[in-house]
């Protein structure tokens, strides 16, 4: 099968390199704003499946796309644009839970099948000055939520229920599943039955 990766992320393209999955890199381009009043995990959803879409393939590959969104409560944390929205994520992050939802769509054809995974990250009680210390890295600024559970920001988090490749930008076990059911349609096998995203 040949896989392309609808993303730029190095973070998700490291992640199936240490699974052993070959692919190329060709990132899909499209207005990934939020629509009045999506909930997060309707948004993740959404923005997986139309990275999935928008990527041209030629005949025999197949598409990977996934986004990743955190959200506190209804609200969803995209990345930061300066220091300032950064120490504002962080601070409203610092001991509590929030949720990490990490939608997959995998494209075979013009069929598109998928799955949310979705994992409880609570951060532990930051002061001023640890907020500061991790805006001194530079790591918030390009992650959504304002932080990377893989780098520095590990030592913010106090607790991960779920998922923590799902937390990275790829929740790899589900994601496996996914590719081998689009060999399975490659191959013409009967589809899989649905099953309920978690």
């Amino acid at each position: 099968m040949r896989l392309v990766l609808a993303s730029a992320s190095p973070r998700r393209a490291a992640l199936l390199r240490a699974a052993g999955v070959s692919f190329e890199v060709r990132p899909a381009d499209l207005d990934e704003t939020p629509l009045p009043g999506e909930a997060p995990l309707a948004y993740a959803r959404r923005v997986a499946r139309a990275k999935a879409r928008a990527v041209h393939a030629h005949d025999g590959e197949t598409v990977l796309a996934a986004d990743t969104v955190v959200a506190l409560g209804a609200r969803i944390l995209g990345k930061p644009d300066s220091t300032e929205a950064a120490r504002a994520m962080l601070s409203d992050l610092s001991g509590r839970t929030h949720a990490v939802h990490t939608a997959v769509a995998v494209r075979v054809g013009t069929r598109i099948i998928g799955r949310t995974v979705t994992t409880r990250v609570r951060f532990r009680s930051l002061s001023e000055a640890d907020i500061a210390r991790y805006l001194s890295t530079g790591e918030p600024y390009d992650k959504a939520g304002g932080y990377g559970i893989q780098g520095e920001g590990g030592a913010l988090v106090a607790r991960v229920v779920g998922s923590y490749t799902a937390v990275v930008g790829l929740p790899l076990e589900e994601t496996l599943v996914l590719l081998d059911q689009a060999r399975g349609a490659l191959r013409g096998d009967a589809p899989p039955p649905r099953k309920k995203a978690r």
